[in-house]
């Protein structure tokens, strides 16, 4: 069976996850992250992408980005993928794959969704007991977004923006934020939606998606396709 054509939109944010193979290490030395993440930057200036949030987990990487060419995101992804594990096999002098076969990605509806993946990607040392607080793990963009360290990585989103008129507002408003953790249906909703390359968000952007690319963009109905009695054609929704 052929594998499913990515949902991918110009304008639209994506969170993208990307995993090591059968979940190995990606990253062994802090020279990894920093070479990663430069080459990130390069890429998704010349890929026209806006990066927004990440976390370098030991063994995956989390983004938040924006492609403004409806090939972005696809091309930042393959050429920093490429690049990245050449940099590890000569370094450490091994062959063959790295990443888990294609990243995985989901479009994320602007507002609450889009400030939740903020959330979701820069939690995720915390979920897995690496750290006390997003502040003291050094490879994701907490720094930058809660306070103020200096980035040419990434580009705020406009959810982001809005959270203060100034600087200090906004980074004190994003920093509310994580006084809480984010609620265990939400954090399956972003992981369903990405896992399995679907939409974010409320029923009506689903369906504006949906119109836009001529496609199912929400998980379908596990069995057989049921026959609509009405019209005697398909449900189109069905598996």
């Amino acid at each position: 069976m052929p594998r499913r054509a990515r949902i991918t939109l110009p304008g639209i944010p994506h969170h993208i996850i990307q995993r090591g193979n059968n979940r190995h290490a990606c990253f062994f030395a802090d020279d990894d992250y920093r070479f990663y993440l430069n080459w990130l930057g390069q890429y998704a200036r010349e890929s026209r992408c806006d990066i927004h949030a990440y976390v370098l987990m030991t063994n995956h990487v989390h983004m938040l980005l924006t492609p403004h060419t409806a090939h972005g995101v696809g091309s930042l992804m393959k050429r920093l993928g490429q690049r990245y594990v050449q940099y590890i096999n000569r370094t450490y002098r091994r062959s063959g794959t790295l990443w888990e076969g294609r990243f995985r990605s989901c479009l994320t509806q602007d507002e609450e969704y889009v400030l939740s993946c903020y959330r979701y990607i820069e939690l995720n040392p915390i979920r897995a007991k690496m750290v006390a607080h997003p502040a003291e793990y050094p490879w994701s963009s907490y720094g930058a977004n809660a306070q103020g360290e200096e980035s040419n990585l990434l580009t705020p989103h406009n959810a982001y923006q809005t959270l203060g008129f100034t600087e200090e507002s906004r980074r004190s408003a994003y920093n509310d934020l994580f006084r809480y953790h984010l609620e265990d249906g939400l954090i399956d909703q972003i992981r369903t939606a990405t896992n399995g390359n679907y939409v974010l968000g409320n029923q009506h952007f689903q369906k504006q998606i949906e119109i836009a690319l001529r496609r199912r963009v929400i998980p379908g109905i596990l069995g057989r396709p049921r026959l609509n009695k009405e019209n005697d054609t398909l449900d189109m929704f069905s598996d």
